[in-house]
């Protein structure tokens, strides 16, 4: 509710950007597998995958410090391939932050303000501007290099702000702060980033930080946009096996389609015979009743069920290990062929693990749990 108040309150001063079919090769190896993304004026979207994935080689293509090998790239209508970086109104926000230790925190805000000839009376009301937006006012005359982590990234965010950019991109903006710390910063970019209602693209591997920023998740695999949706799809709903996998944790169990019937599936399962339904697989046009198949479900979505062992919807198994982590039981259980499957749960003041050996029985806690995927 919060976050989609701030999405109507917040100025719509950034552009649409569009990816469209972007290819990149470097020499015979493809990088970018015809990437195609929309992306909404004033709109966060993260690029979410693992090392090599070409996240960051998107990334610097919309700065323009890579050219792709085919495709386009548009802000608010207007291509701009063939314009450099400096021309392209794109703020960008590094890793390391690319601060001027030389510099105090107003001049570093300035200087891409100077490079544009902006008037130096306008230019001194904008830093003032981007300052208090970051709330670094009051350290404005410190040199950078006094500066913490997160002071340090407040700056690189105020300088890449205050040309006003029609997009910004935040290359892995919080993988050298501390993780006390990066929580923070998230919530606090997130809310400058909708106080100034900026587009932006931020590049990171971390699955919490895309899903608890992001308005919309790109995730990507060997160049290959896997899914583009908003967190809470990605996460309930995966597209496919990769970003099943990949966003979150996830018990894969072998099976048979047994039956498909509009928007419901049944899986039988290979360990322990246990019937399923699920959501139907969304490629269940290509998989056939008796196709292998794998029911993937969260621990979270897993409950424990007194019912009798003959209710072919329960999973038989016995507990292996238990855990009271504060507000949750964790449970690591082992099914007849000695497969492990992971459950969670929340825990009630008083309530313990389950002792280690003790018989029980599972079951997902709804058919829409249960993701369906072709037996990779």
């Amino acid at each position: 509710m919060v976050a989609e108040h701030l999405a109507m309150s917040a100025p719509q001063t950034g552009q649409a950007l569009t990816l469209d079919d972007i290819v990149h090769r470097y020499g015979s190896a493809l990088a970018i597998d015809h990437v195609t993304l929309e992306v909404q004026a004033g709109e966060l979207v993260a690029l979410l995958g693992p090392s090599g994935c070409g996240k960051t080689t998107l990334l610097r293509i919309v700065a323009g410090f890579i050219a792709q090998t085919s495709g386009k790239v548009v802000v608010g209508g207007r291509r701009i391939d063939e314009l450099p970086p400096n021309r392209r109104d794109v703020g960008i926000v590094f890793q390391n932050y690319a601060l001027f230790p030389h510099m105090s925190v107003a001049e570093n805000v300035s200087y891409g303000l100077a490079a544009r000839g902006t008037d130096k009376a306008a230019a001194r009301r904008r830093v003032v501007e981007m300052l208090e937006l970051v709330q670094m006012g009051h350290l404005a005359q410190r040199q950078t290099r006094e500066l913490s982590g997160g002071q340090q990234q407040r700056v690189a965010l105020a300088r890449a702000l205050a040309i006003e950019p029609r997009v910004l991109l935040l290359d892995e903006p919080f993988s050298a702060l501390d993780k006390s710390l990066r929580l923070d910063m998230q919530i606090e970019i997130k809310r400058i980033q909708r106080s100034a209602g900026t587009t932006t693209l931020i590049v990171t591997h971390d699955q919490e930080e895309a899903l608890g920023m992001a308005d919309r998740v790109a995730v990507l695999s060997h160049g290959r946009l896997e899914q583009f949706d908003a967190p809470e799809t990605v996460y309930d709903r995966p597209a496919t096996f990769f970003v099943n996998q990949f966003v979150g944790s996830a018990n894969v169990l072998a099976g048979r389609l047994e039956a498909v019937d509009g928007e419901r599936a049944w899986v039988r399962l290979d360990d322990g015979g246990a019937l399923w339904p699920t959501r139907a697989p969304l490629a269940s046009a290509a998989l056939k009743t008796g196709s292998a198949v794998v029911a993937c479900v969260r621990p979270e979505n897993l409950r424990l069920d007194a019912a009798s062992p003959d209710d072919p919807a329960t999973l038989g198994a016995h507990v292996e290990l238990g855990m009271a982590l504060g507000a949750t039981l964790v449970h690591e259980l082992r099914t007849g062929s000695g497969r492990p499957i992971k459950l969670s749960e929340p825990r009630s003041p008083g309530s313990q693990a389950r002792a280690v050996a003790t018989p029980v029985r599972v079951r997902p806690v709804a058919p829409e749990a249960v993701s369906v995927f072709a037996a990779p």
